[in-house]
């Protein structure tokens, strides 16, 4: 098998076929959009190919078939069928206020019309929203060919400014005057698709654009952006030798919009580039705006590794009013596992997407709790280390550091600190954050287990409980009563009951009992 270059960061679809580099086809599902309707919306994360996926519009639609040898448009699409195409991405660079959005957008209505040699009239020529009008019917006229418009990034104004409020409103009213435009414009129009990481409610930005059809979380289109487990077989198979397959999808597969779960291609990209498992999306950018907001509203972290919401909730969003799971979900850092069908409402159960996702997000959680950074790793390092030979002194030890590290200020400056779930959640939240295989209210016939670890052929059921000042013994004595070993013996191997007590009082762990039994 003839290996190829690799499309690191390559948003250019001429670029990727005429030169050596992987491709993997997604003009099945593009045609089949453009076939079946005329207004798109699509939301995924950053990073998921979705400006590839709208270069690749504009050039079926420029009728350049020779990009497209070998693929499935070459033999079926109508090449005559080419149109004038706008386009607009907010991608570059960041807009400070409405000031720079309008120069701006000015600027990419001046693209447009000299790549198409189409002027404004001067009468309109300094008012966005008529200019963008004026371009729309004259390209029509003009050719005689209704137009195409793809609009790349069209959150990214708002998203910038989103921790000013007031700011983050004045972009979305301008934005939301310039996208007012399609609408009006329908007679001019062949087809219109809108991209970008969030979706804001339709009472706000979306007001002028509730005719689009939203297929973020169409089964149909789930595989669109990203690859799917069959691309990576194929596609990528000269690639594959040396990594552990397994460990491919557990580390970067599942992100999932109802249909087929695919692969952020960034992470696989560069996971073929450098041959080493790390966490290259994560890395890319750092989610301060999401760790201020989880620490604020008390998030119990456990909860997002299987937590239930509805498909309103996940479009509940803006400037005034950002659901935690919505910002997650759009930013992709929670994907949706299932679908529940409760009468005439649908319920989406959401889930961390894989081990890249869960460990990250934890860890860098774990440094507002610690406030000290390298503290935080340090800490996770000597975790998999005890683990590892099974010191449960040393456990004891350092689970105790886990919450003496934390400053008595953040306790006063922090309610979260107040909550139960706390304990536990920090508790989690270090072994989630070194990739550990772990289950969440793991379910037996006799209740539910608190947290089940799976490592190094040995199984860690822990139970947690939270006292006024002084341990009572208490998770041991239901770790033992109920039997949750059980579930777990026909594994066989080594179990350990971990009885584990949190003491509000003292603001830490205060008991930890542990039992071995099984082989």
């Amino acid at each position: 098998m003839t290996r190829k270059k690799l499309p690191i960061g390559i948003q250019t679809f001429s670029e990727i076929r005429e030169g050596t580099y992987y491709y993997v086809d997604k003009t099945p599902l593009i045609l089949n959009m453009l076939d079946n309707g005329k207004y798109y919306f699509l939301s995924r994360p950053r990073r998921f190919g979705k400006s590839l996926m709208l270069d690749t519009i504009a050039e079926l639609f420029e009728g350049n078939k020779a990009l497209f040898n070998g693929l499935y448009a070459e033999n079926h699409w109508d090449w005559s069928k080419t149109a004038p195409v706008l386009r607009f991405s907010f991608g570059a660079g960041q807009v400070r206020d409405r000031q720079d959005l309008d120069i701006h957008i000015r600027f990419l209505l001046q693209q447009n019309q000299q790549r198409l040699t189409i002027e404004c009239d001067l009468d309109v020529k300094d008012h966005i929203s008529n200019c963008f009008a004026d371009l729309i019917q004259k390209a029509h006229q003009q050719t005689g060919k209704k137009v195409v418009i793809l609009i790349d990034e069209y959150d990214k104004p708002i998203l910038d400014n989103i921790t000013k409020p007031d700011l983050a409103r004045e972009m979305r009213e301008g934005l939301r005057n310039f996208y007012s435009v399609i609408k009006d414009n329908d007679a001019h129009i062949q087809f219109a698709m809108l991209t970008g990481v969030s979706k804001f409610s339709k009472v706000s930005l979306f007001s002028g654009l509730n005719h689009m059809r939203d297929i973020t979380v169409s089964s149909e289109y789930s595989a669109i952006c990203g690859y799917t487990d069959e691309d990576v077989d194929s596609v990528f198979a000269p690639e594959l030798a040396g990594l552990d397959r397994d460990e491919i999808r557990r580390w970067y597969n599942g992100y999932n919009w109802t249909g087929t779960s695919v692969y952020n291609p960034f992470d696989l990209l560069l996971l073929f580039k450098e041959r080493e498992f790390r966490n290259y999306w994560f890395e890319t950018g750092t989610p301060t705006f999401l760790v201020d907001l989880l620490s604020q509203r008390h998030s119990f972290m456990p909860d997002f590794s299987q937590y239930l919401t509805s498909e309103a909730l996940l479009s509940s969003f803006d400037v005034d009013d950002i659901a935690t799971e919505a910002l997650m979900f759009q930013a992709g850092y929670l994907t949706i596992r299932a679908v529940q069908r409760m009468g005439v409402q649908q319920r989406y159960i959401m889930g961390y997407p894989n081990r890249e996702v869960e460990s990250s997000l934890n860890e860098v959680v774990l440094r507002r709790y610690t406030n000290t950074a390298s503290v935080a790793v340090q800490q996770g390092s000597r975790l998999y280390e005890l683990l590892m030979i099974n010191d449960f002194k040393g456990l004891e030890q350092l689970f105790t550091a886990f919450y003496a590290n934390i400053p008595n200020d953040w306790y006063r400056n922090n309610p979260i600190a107040q909550f139960e779930g706390y304990y536990a959640s920090v508790f989690y939240s270090y072994f989630a954050s070194i990739g550990l295989d772990i289950r969440l209210e793991d379910v037996t016939n006799r209740g539910r287990i608190d947290m089940t670890v799976l490592f190094n052929n040995h199984i860690y059921i822990i139970e947690f409980k939270v006292v006024e000042t002084a341990p009572e013994g208490k998770a041991m004595v239901q770790l033992k009563a109920r039997n949750y070993a059980e579930k777990y013996q026909a594994h066989q191997q080594p179990i350990h009951l971990m009885g584990v007590e949190f003491s509000k009082e003292a603001k830490g762990l205060v008991g930890f009992e542990v039992e071995s039994v099984g082989t």
